[in-house]
């Protein structure tokens, strides 16, 4: 942790047992133990950076690792139970990786038009959903991945994917998600599903995945790693 991190905290510690004690002294005792949550939340967030030394998030919690799978299990089944119209659907498929991740993959046709990057009204109240459960479920950090079919240059898909991806991040953060939990990224053309040769397999190809990654005690950091599982 660094040493302005360090100061905030020694600051805020001190700052509450004055307050305690100014006009009575048996406060001290009382809010001892507040003090000491408070203290205990500062150095909760745990702030990481990459390797150029970016400030990449700050976790503001983490679940203790026997207790992932459970905690994992929960969200899925939640998001499961309010997003089952769209599974029905196929608008939407979530899927849980070996490291406990959750994958949604959104379907590209319900959630844009072609070569746009504004997301379609009647999506609305699907990330409306997936935003409560993520409100819920605070130990996470959503990754938004955009990817495109192969129609169009590649600078041009690429820039669309990331631009797509930015528009999911910003609808979620608008409904509560808190920015620092979020990552965008786009892949463009690069990650297909199925062969660009057809327009069933360009369907498949031109698709948001989100993944929420769970904020692991003692390796935090690899929550906001991206996801890489081709």
């Amino acid at each position: 942790m660094k040493k302005t991190n360090l100061i905030v905290i020694s600051t805020l510690v001190l700052t509450l047992t004055a307050c305690a004690s100014m006009d009575d002294p048996n406060r001290r005792a009382k809010t001892g133990a507040g003090a000491g949550a408070a203290a205990g939340a500062v150095l909760g967030q745990i702030f990481w950076h990459d390797t150029k030394g970016t400030l990449i998030g700050a976790a503001v919690g983490a679940v203790a690792g026997g207790a992932v799978g459970h905690y994992m299990d929960n969200q899925q089944a939640e998001f499961e139970t309010e997003l089952a119209r769209e599974q029905q659907q196929h608008d939407i498929e979530i899927e849980r990786m070996k490291d406990d991740t959750l994958k949604l993959s959104v379907n590209n046709e319900v959630s844009f038009d072609f070569g746009k990057d504004t997301l379609k009204p009647a999506f609305y109240p699907t990330l409306d959903k997936l935003a409560e459960v993520l409100q819920k479920y605070d130990r996470t950090v959503v990754h938004v991945i955009g990817h495109t079919d192969s129609v169009g240059s590649e600078s041009y898909n690429q820039a669309l994917s990331e631009r797509r991806a930015q528009s999911v991040a910003n609808y979620l953060t608008s409904h509560g998600v808190p920015y620092d939990r979020l990552r965008t990224e786009g892949r463009g053309e690069s990650e297909p599903r199925d062969s660009n040769a057809t327009e069933a397999g360009r369907q498949l190809n031109r698709r948001v995945e989100i993944f929420v990654k769970p904020i692991v005690e003692g390796q935090e950091q690899k929550a906001y790693e991206s996801p890489q599982y081709n």
